[in-house]
């Protein structure tokens, strides 16, 4: 494969039409496209490899696992810290007497 110039013309995911396009190079980093142009819409953006970012359904589902393995990881240690914490901030903090200054 010959070495990438500015200008050529590159497959890409575009966030803008939510699909695989053509694309211009429009900078390069290190000898790789760092920024492209969609040449159907004009959009610029990142190189992203043909990688579409995930859907939100996608990671909903992500953070629903992170949860569940969340909830599973010693939930016992984690419930007295939490009633430390709680009983921290029940007892009202004792506040230091104030001097008054007399006028005189």
């Amino acid at each position: 494969m010959r070495e990438l110039r500015l200008g050529d013309i590159i497959d890409d995911f575009c966030v803008k039409c939510r699909r695989i396009t053509n694309h211009a190079i429009v900078s390069l980093l290190n000898g790789a496209a760092a920024k492209v142009r969609c040449r159907t819409c004009y959009n610029d953006h990142d190189f992203r490899n043909e990688i579409a970012p995930p859907t939100k359904k996608e990671l909903l589902k992500q953070k629903e696992l992170y949860a569940a393995v969340l909830a599973g990881v010693a939930p016992a240690e984690a419930a007295p810290a939490a009633e430390a914490s709680a009983e921290a901030a029940a007892e009202p903090a004792a506040e230091p007497a104030k001097k008054k200054k007399a006028k005189g």
